[in-house]
């Protein structure tokens, strides 16, 4: 069966292997293989697992129920493989809210009872596969979650798979095709966090653009473009597409932030963008190591950034998740 969770705003549905076999969607008993084959089936699993059906939307809804399907667990203990699949068909390295949610259900399933890796399998040529995470459940500020290990982030347009870019000082990048859509969009910070992200940092809070402001066509279409990997959108500046974040500075250690995700488009909240704003926030020098407040539409996460001297060291997210129906 389809559960669907919520995290921050982000709805993703979590099915088995076994089950969508069971609904005739032809899914490889082995992840890497499912990921490498990934054409073959996962349009259906989408339709299968995320589709409206018989379900009544309003007229302005979104194409589906979710904003991804997480398709796993491919064993019975841990570690545990999975595969993150966009509602457009394509697989994404990393999701900091599909994770906790994954975490969530499997804690839900008695398959998750302490701290364990999470494989997350994909078919993108610019990055290994699969990418580990570390999760381990905890309370924070009185709230149950669990804590994602993400790694150490890497910065810099060789970091995301960019050409085509301007270089600027203190290693941060002009992007022209962010610039042409709004001459406030100059100053880019290129990361990964297992997936690769472009965060725009701006002065003003005015300046960020809103989940409205994204969907209409003109704008979604130049943000596609930039951030779809090729045949939906151009893969320019980064064949394998990319993440886009527009940052904020704000009181405290916190940052204010939106996100326009790849192979989504507009979205609430994102755990793998709320950690790459907060590293590159870090390196603009906007906030301190330690605990960052990354807001969202979706609601705030919280990211722990660890480091010495000028060196990040690890990025880690804070989440919740809840099942709904």
């Amino acid at each position: 069966m389809t559960r669907f969770y919520d995290a921050r705003g982000n709805i993703y549905a979590v099915v088995s292997p076994a089950w969508l076999r069971s609904q005739g969607v032809d899914v490889p008993e082995h992840a890497q293989l499912a990921a490498n084959n990934r054409t073959a089936w996962a349009t259906s699993a989408i339709e299968s697992a995320c589709g409206w059906g018989a379900l009544p939307r309003a007229a302005d809804a979104k194409a589906h129920r979710c904003d991804g399907l997480l398709v796993g667990p491919f064993q019975s203990a841990p570690p545990f493989d999975l595969l993150i699949v966009n509602t457009d068909g394509t697989l994404a390295e990393r999701s900091g809210n599909g994770l906790t949610i994954f975490s969530q259900a499997l804690t839900d399933q008695g398959l998750m009872t302490q701290g364990c890796e999470l494989r997350v399998h994909h078919d993108k040529s610019d990055a290994a596969s699969a990418v580990s995470t570390l999760v381990e459940p905890a309370v924070y500020e009185q709230v149950e979650g669990f804590w994602l290990e993400l790694g150490q982030p890497a910065f810099g347009p060789s970091a995301a798979g960019a050409e085509g870019v301007d270089g600027m000082s203190h290693g941060f990048s002009h992007v022209p095709a962010l610039a042409a859509i709004d001459p406030h969009w100059a100053r880019s910070q290129f990361v990964r966090v297992g997936n690769p992200h472009c965060v725009t940092l701006l002065e003003h809070v005015d300046a960020l653009p809103n989940n409205l402001s994204m969907h209409q066509p003109a704008v979604f279409e130049a943000l596609q473009a930039i951030a779809f990997a090729p045949p939906v959108g151009r893969g320019q500046p980064c064949a394998a597409g990319v993440n886009l974040q527009w940052a904020a500075r704000s009181s405290g250690n916190s940052v204010i932030a939106r996100v326009f995700e790849r192979g989504e488009g507009p979205t609430a909240s994102s755990g793998t963008s709320a950690c790459a704003v907060a590293c590159a926030a870090w390196r603009a020098g906007w906030v301190e190591s330690g605990d960052v407040a990354v807001v969202m539409p979706g609601g705030t996460a919280p990211v722990r950034l660890r480091s010495t001297g000028e060196t990040l060291l690890s990025v880690s997210l804070f989440g919740t998740a809840r099942p709904i129906t």
